[in-house]
């Protein structure tokens, strides 16, 4: 986070301080040669700056650069005041002025992808910015070179008639929109989804919508994802073959949910939810995207949804040990299908294999109740599985850099890691390389778990094997009964007291063993191996059809849970 911050303040400084620079060379000395030079490196810096700070306003240095561009220019040709050269720098002027707006009046439009269709206004619109730095380069040149001005003012003309046709393009569709809909909305309708994912997080959250994806494609029926945020259109549109359409703004929604939609799935709690969630011809359907005994997994909002498809028993007794009281006919047990490619090894690993440990530090959360993370007492407790002989992956939560201390803390981690591996040479992995394994590929790798609270303890306990859980808040006693999971685990005190004995545990006899097993089944469900993943597609194929029943036996109902009927 840090890097990136240094990163942005020099691609700031540099651009404006190149521009204010070129201004100042071509306007108070005779060096014009020495000014447009230093006015194409601002051009250079701006572009730059432009990649590094995404969305970044520029309008100052435009400004100054285009003054410096066209009085470098009015000098070079030293024939007076010339009209085509005055006309150009209107131009510019007007283009520099309608960049800002017409950036935002793009990102105002739906986009989509996986769709054959093509959005050139709004593509257009949001690469003004670009274009105008092109023409200012292109002019920079022709002024280098001592061409005429009508070089300068066809370029211009170009460029501004482009950005007049799309801005009168947007304004028309924003002040009389087509009554038949956009593009977007035509081609939507044409493929006739019958449900659609419901995604709007903050930035780096796209592994909630992927872990998800496969899943909702193999229940068989066409589908869409609707974004509410523009970064994450190239990443999961990557990741998918359904349409994915961004939806800035309501209008955006209501052209894009198609009268063929059912029913509308989310995976977090988003705020924007309720964008979607008023449309009430649809089933809202929450599947979150992890199971844990954190308090956001408790969230007294999953009340506003119809349905909640949980993994097993023990999510309910969650909501009800939180007080959030939901009727029950609203929860669905679906199991947690992302676990259904994780090795299971019901017998224990004999005690002088080596061993492989994952450790996966959660992230410090937006509110202090739910910080879980191990990070700052992390050290003394690689060190001894290090000196165990064990090989760590270190896989940490996405959201771990947005912590300047947190960022900190895993690269001493990192670093620790490195230096041994090139001690001992044990593949030890971390950082990238983690990143390119998945939670699956990272928990079949391992042996046993270190973890502080979150949903990778539910997913590690469908392997069988043994695993820690790091006690952040210092309760003690008291902290398996908040967090009952840990119990089927091993606890690690804050203060790292207990820690060669849960080690010695952990990779050793496992004493935790026998009970395992039975909590596995209250966290996900007591559903067969080879079929596992056919609960949510079952479950998720009835709330499309109500009448529809799989080809094979139903299964029993979990004891102690009424049956449910899909309501709208």
């Amino acid at each position: 986070m840090r890097g990136d911050l240094v990163r942005k303040l020099i691609a700031r400084c540099l651009s404006i301080g190149l521009a204010v620079l070129a201004f100042l060379v071509v306007a108070l000395t005779g060096a014009t040669g020495w000014g447009l030079a230093l006015a194409v490196a601002a051009l250079v810096a701006t572009a730059a700056e432009r990649r590094i700070r995404k969305g970044a306003d520029t309008a100052a240095e435009t400004t100054l650069i285009a003054a410096a561009v066209l009085v470098g220019y009015a000098r070079r040709l030293d024939g007076g005041f010339d009209p085509a050269l005055a006309t150009a720098a209107l131009v510019l002027l007007g283009l520099v002025l309608l960049v800002g707006p017409l950036r935002h009046a793009g990102n105002q439009e739906i986009q989509a992808a996986n769709l054959p269709v093509r959005s050139w206004t709004t593509l257009i619109a949001t690469h003004l910015g670009d274009a105008l730095l092109a023409l200012l380069a292109v002019v920079a040149l022709a002024a280098a070179a001592t061409m005429p001005a009508l070089v300068a003012l066809a370029a211009a003309l170009l460029v501004g008639a482009g950005a007049g046709t799309i801005a009168l393009g947007l304004a028309r569709r924003r002040f009389r929109p087509p009554a038949g809909g956009g593009a977007v909305g035509r081609a939507l309708r044409q493929h006739q989804p019958e449900f659609l994912l419901y995604f709007s997080a903050p930035p780096g959250s796209e592994y909630q919508v992927t872990m998800w994806l496969p899943y909702l494609e193999r229940i068989g029926r066409p589908f869409m994802v609707v974004l509410r945020e523009p970064e994450f259109l190239a990443p999961i549109a990557a990741a998918t073959d359904a349409p994915v359409v961004y939806c800035p703004t309501l209008r955006a929604m209501d052209e894009a949910l198609a009268p063929s939609l059912r029913v509308a799935f989310y995976v977090n709690h988003g705020a924007k939810n309720s964008h979607c969630i008023r449309f009430t011809q649809l089933t809202h359907i929450q599947l979150h995207h992890g199971d844990s005994d954190k308090a956001p997994s408790a969230n007294p909002v999953s009340g506003i949804f119809d349905r909640i498809f949980v993994a097993g028993p023990a999510a309910i007794d969650r909501y009800a040990r939180a007080g959030v009281q939901i009727p029950p006919e609203k929860f669905v047990i679906v199991g947690r299908p992302q676990v259904e490619s994780i090795n299971v090894r019901p017998e224990p690993l004999a005690a002088e294999a080596p061993r492989t440990v994952l450790y996966t530090p959660t992230w410090t959360g937006h509110h202090a109740d739910a910080d879980y993370c191990s990070l700052p007492v992390a050290e003394p407790m690689l060190r001894k599985l290090l000196d165990r002989g064990a090989t760590v992956i270190l896989r940490a939560h996405p959201y771990t850099t947005q912590n300047p201390a947190s960022a900190r803390q895993l690269g001493r981690l990192t670093e620790m890691l490195a230096a041994d591996r090139a001690r001992t040479g044990r593949p030890h992995v971390w950082g990238a390389a983690g990143r390119d394994l998945s939670l699956v590929d990272c928990v079949n790798r391992s042996d046993a778990l270190i973890s502080d609270v979150s949903g990778v303890i539910s997913d590690y306990l469908y392997s069988g094997k043994p695993f820690a859980v790091t006690d952040m808040s210092g309760e003690g006693d008291r902290f398996t009964e908040r967090f009952p999971l840990a119990g089927a685990g091993y606890v690690l005190h804050r203060d790292m007291t207990n820690l060669d004995e849960v080690l010695g545990q952990l990779l050793g006899a496992d004493p935790m063993a026998p009970g395992r097993w039975a909590t596995r089944r209250r966290y996900l469900g007591d559903f067969p191996a080879e079929s596992y993943a056919d609960a949510f597609l079952d479950a998720a194929r009835r709330e499309l059809e109500p009448d529809w029943s799989p080809p094979s036996p139903g299964r029993p109902v979990e004891p102690g849970l009424v049956p449910v009927s899909p309501t709208t």
